[in-house]
């Protein structure tokens, strides 16, 4: 029974906080593993119909946009985005007591204080002119093709419009400009079967695969400095996948490669250029082709928000939503609480002052809009 009254002391805290701490550990305890997002989503939905009347709500599966309705006066839309889904639990992750003024616990980081800080701001009733929209979704742990993300600009493309996009993932309450490019190739290498004790009378496929093997580990890509900011790119094998058993000469190897490439390269050129290191391969399969984006610091409204935060602007390396904002033509930039080091770690923990700062550099960007 008490664990029972404290599942439903979480859910009345998710609906009644006005703490951002508080909030964050409410929203911590209920578990929303991506695929499992329905509960957490039900309260998130309440939570917004009680106390931000002002917003039209639209709901498809587990993501919800809250937003406020187009006027002739509106100036400019900001959208507000964040994940509700978290990795699984680790293994090694025992719930850890609170320190006082911080919250510990599996999406702490990742990201339930940044939406915590949402759900704050949109119960800010805006001045008249400002657009503002808030998006929260499922599934973005499971990868880009399978973020609720996805689904909404695919089917729902008008909801999640905007002038900008500001993304709260954990960023240590730093502006994290632009993201790189996330593209996953698997290169197929074909032979021809033998006994290994006649290995002449076949085709090695992963000794033919090895020379491909061997460019990919020693290629360094550069670094790409664009609007002052450091994009380093990084070109990593994966996965080998081959062979059968001891006495056969495999006629099947297949290279994964994964190339995190800078927002001044597109998908297109980073295959080409994974497809030029492997001459051998007999086949070739993009896997994941998530776009870059740039960090498009000339933008006023992104001039405005790095004003508003007066904190250290640096690139962001990896992919996020960003991405795919940029890619639908909507500048975009990630800003939120929390260290991004801690995601997906047994060790997740956000504090007060990162939760109030990140809150409050938001509310004084909105306002001034």
């Amino acid at each position: 029974m008490n664990a029972v009254r404290e599942a439903a002391a979480r859910r009345r805290a998710v609906l009644d906080s006005a703490d951002l701490v508080e909030l964050t550990r409410a929203l911590v305890g209920v578990p929303s593993v991506s695929g499992s997002e329905g509960a957490l989503a039900d309260l998130v939905e309440r939570r917004l119909r009680t106390r931000a009347p002002w917003l039209r709500l639209y709901r498809t599966g587990n993501n919800i946009v809250a937003r406020t309705e187009p006027a002739p006066a509106e100036r400019r839309r900001v959208v507000l985005a964040g994940h509700l889904d978290t990795v699984p639990m680790s293994d090694r992750q025992a719930p850890a007591p609170d320190a006082p003024g911080s919250v510990s616990g599996l999406g702490a980081v990742d990201m339930k204080g940044g939406v915590a800080v949402m759900l704050a701001l949109a119960e800010q009733e805006p001045g008249e002119g400002q657009g503002r929209t808030f998006v929260f979704y499922d599934r973005e742990e499971t990868g880009s093709h399978g973020s609720g993300m996805r689904v909404l600009f695919e089917e729902h493309r008008s909801l999640v419009d905007g002038d900008l996009a500001v993304l709260l993932e954990p960023t240590n309450g730093l502006v994290e400009a632009g993201c790189q490019g996330n593209l996953v190739v698997e290169l197929t290498f074909t032979g021809s079967r033998a006994h290994t004790a006649r290995p002449w009378k076949g085709l090695n496929a992963i000794h033919k695969a090895a020379p491909a093997l061997h460019r990919i580990a020693g290629f360094t890509p550069g670094t790409a400095t664009i609007d002052g900011l450091e994009y380093r790119q990084s070109m990593s094998v994966v996965a080998v996948e081959g062979g059968v058993q001891g006495n056969v000469v495999p006629d099947h190897c297949v290279l994964r490669v994964n190339y995190r490439h800078s927002p001044d390269v597109d998908s297109g050129a980073a295959e080409r250029l994974v497809l030029g290191l492997a001459p051998e391969a007999d086949a070739a399969r993009v896997r994941l082709a998530s776009p870059p984006a740039p960090p498009d610091l000339g933008n006023p409204l992104m001039a405005g928000l790095c004003a508003a935060a007066s904190t250290e602007v640096r690139p962001k390396l990896g992919w996020t939503d960003v991405g795919r904002f940029a890619a639908h033509g909507i500048p975009a930039v990630n800003f939120g609480p929390g260290d991004s080091q801690l995601a997906h770690t047994p060790f997740e923990v956000v504090g007060r002052a990162e939760l109030e700062a990140c809150h409050t550099a938001l509310s004084a960007f909105l306002r001034s809009l």
